[in-house]
């Protein structure tokens, strides 16, 4: 059986990859909407937090003289120490690789790379400097899940609160001048895909508003929890070695002295309840995003929203030119899909190890800058989508002038509160506007001759005379100002 033309055409293609080009449309495509992770979530990034809590480890270990007979170290070697993590460069990243190529294990890497750095102190503050006789110091007491659980912890809160939180209170923001906007602007309603009592386009971006802010919240309020307790969660080395210190309280002042909160209970391993809960939090606010992004393209396809050709900058159709696509929305909601898919993974696959430690964390972890990298790159295109919008207030109205049926609720209403307060007449009124909207054609003129039919007090009668499917819009105007609020 022959090859098919078209395996057989690519078999002489020039190959790629020798190139480098990327594999993963983050590091591509979509690289200059998700790279500020990049400083936070990547390999390199990570490789520098635990070049900072080894380095960080060893400080803390001499300053608080837990080891006997150990030296003090002077501010000046305090502060080659810290220049590691704080220059982590190309020249860095380059030799944690010929490392890691001898060691095959990314932490000794590390510690080796410390080590080195230990070493050329010499050269730098003089024979008389005790760096490099500390080598054995490095990674004292350490397993590796020590230092990942640590530097994990350090580089997912950076990321959350320096890069994601931004995007996510500017999508906010957004939404708040949206909500602001069309405050006073009547809208149809679509309940079940129907029409159904109207609201302000306002009301509605205030609800999606309220909805995100709350998970924002609930993000910035994550515990980032870390230990330093061994390879089974007991300090057993350390005190067989150094008995008379108290190592949880040297742990935990460690932990803290990082920025994150202290687990004093873990097996080897840090448990990942706390990057479990933040996933899920993350995945919601995924989710409440994907749903108005789903409703900003339907909006754009009924009219209610028109797309400002000049804002939106894109060719639309390839072949059709009268179109413009909703892309940006389009592109939103299936990144936050993707983004959620791993961040359940994440969620769920985390929280469980195998007895006392296996290693499938390791490779799961490595897809966090991944499934965060989605997440931002859609509140990215969310936020041009947004931009790229105006109301038409006029299509909202000929649509709402359309639908006078849409006040059967309120004649209803208005005729039970009437029957309570002693009015005659008034029986059966869901049946008897289910008998005049359902099916049939109501307009202003059959509208407003049932309301006067039907025996109201005056005054009411008055009211819904003049009501229509436009002033029928309740407290929305009021609601979407809540959308300016900073308290729930």
């Amino acid at each position: 059986m022959s090859a098919s033309p078209l395996f057989s055409a690519t078999a002489g293609w020039t190959d790629l990859a020798q190139g480098g080009e990327p594999l993963s449309p983050l590091d591509g495509r979509y690289r200059p909407a998700a790279a500020p992770l990049s400083n936070h979530l990547s390999e390199a990034a990570l490789n520098r937090a635990r070049v900072h809590v080894e380095v960080e480890w060893l400080i803390h270990l001499l300053d608080h003289q837990v080891l006997p007979g150990a030296p003090t170290l002077t501010e000046a070697e305090r502060e080659h120490l810290r220049a590691l993590p704080r220059r982590f460069g190309p020249a860095q990243i380059a030799r944690l690789a010929e490392h890691e190529a001898v060691t095959r294990h990314d932490v000794k890497a590390v510690e080796y790379l410390v080590g080195e750095h230990l070493e050329a102190a010499a050269a730098e503050l003089g024979p008389t400097s005790s760096l490099p006789g500390l080598r054995e110091v490095v990674h004292i007491f350490c397993t590796s899940e020590d230092i990942n659980n640590l530097s994990y912890a350090l580089v997912i809160k950076a990321a959350v609160e320096q890069v994601w939180v931004p995007a996510a209170e500017e999508l906010l923001a957004r939404l708040v001048r949206l909500a602001r906007e069309g405050a006073a602007v009547p809208m149809l309603a679509h309940t079940h895909g129907q029409p159904a009592t109207p609201v302000t386009i306002g009301k509605e971006m205030a609800v999606v508003a309220h909805r995100l802010r709350r998970q924002i919240r609930r993000i910035q309020g994550t515990e980032y929890l870390g230990k330093i307790n061994g390879a089974t969660g007991n300090w057993a080395a350390h005190v067989v070695s150094v008995p008379g210190a108290d190592w949880p309280a040297i742990a935990r002042s460690f932990v803290e002295g990082l920025g994150l909160t202290w687990n004093p209970l873990t097996t080897q391993i840090e448990s990942h309840d706390w990057q479990a809960e933040l996933y899920a939090d993350v995945a919601r606010f995924n989710r409440i995003a994907h749903n108005l992004a789903t409703d900003c393209w339907t909006y754009i396809s009924m009219g209610y929203f028109h797309q400002n050709l000049a804002a939106q900058g894109s060719t639309g159709s390839s072949t059709m030119p009268h179109k413009v696509n909703p892309i940006r929305f389009e592109n939103a909601e299936a990144n936050l899909e993707v983004s959620c898919a791993l961040l359940d993974s994440l969620g769920a696959t985390l929280v469980t190890s195998r007895m006392q430690r296996d290693l499938t964390d390791s490779t799961t972890q490595r897809n966090i800058g991944v499934a965060f990298g989605h997440s931002l790159l859609a509140l990215d295109n969310l936020g041009r989508g947004l931009d790229g919008i105006d109301i038409d207030a006029e299509r909202m109205a000929a649509d709402l002038e359309a639908n006078w049926a849409v006040l059967g609720e309120a004649v209803q209403q208005a005729m039970r509160a009437a029957a309570i307060a002693g009015a005659t007449g008034m029986a059966s009124p869901y049946e008897r506007l289910k008998e005049l909207t359902r099916g049939h054609e109501v307009g202003r003129a059959e509208m407003r001759e049932f309301i006067r039919s039907l025996g109201l007090p005056v005054e009411v009668e008055a009211r819904l005379v003049e009501l229509t499917p436009a002033t029928y819009i309740g407290l929305s105007e009021r609601i979407a100002a809540w959308a300016e609020a900073t308290q729930d």
